[in-house]
């Protein structure tokens, strides 16, 4: 084994793994309320093709952000990549939340 390429532990692939897959499921959920507002078929707010390109922008320099953080501290690879997801995990789950409520009137 490389000492400068540590193992990732079986538990830690599953948390990295469960923690993507949440992140394409909520992503896919998003991307299909987005086009559906896109095509007239619901309602959708005047800024929301701008909010989609603005939040990526922000989620890209938290993430980095947060590996950066999470290796400079000594943490593990694992570690590092689920900072690195935490921020796009938050903006698909409050996105997904978000576009799917019913919106009254």
């Amino acid at each position: 084994m490389n000492p400068m390429m540590p193992m990732i532990l079986p538990a830690a692939q599953a948390r990295l793994a469960s923690q993507f897959a949440r992140i394409a499921i909520e992503s896919n959920m998003v991307i299909g309320l987005r086009m559906a507002g896109m095509m007239g078929l619901m309602v959708q707010a005047p800024g929301e093709p701008f909010r989609m390109v603005a939040e990526k922008q922000a989620a890209v320099s938290e993430s980095l952000f947060a590996m950066a953080s999470a290796g400079m501290r000594g943490h593990s690879a694992e570690r590092m990549l689920s900072a690195g997801m935490r921020p796009y995990a938050r903006r698909t789950r409050a996105n997904a939340r978000r576009l799917s409520a019913v919106k009254a009137g």
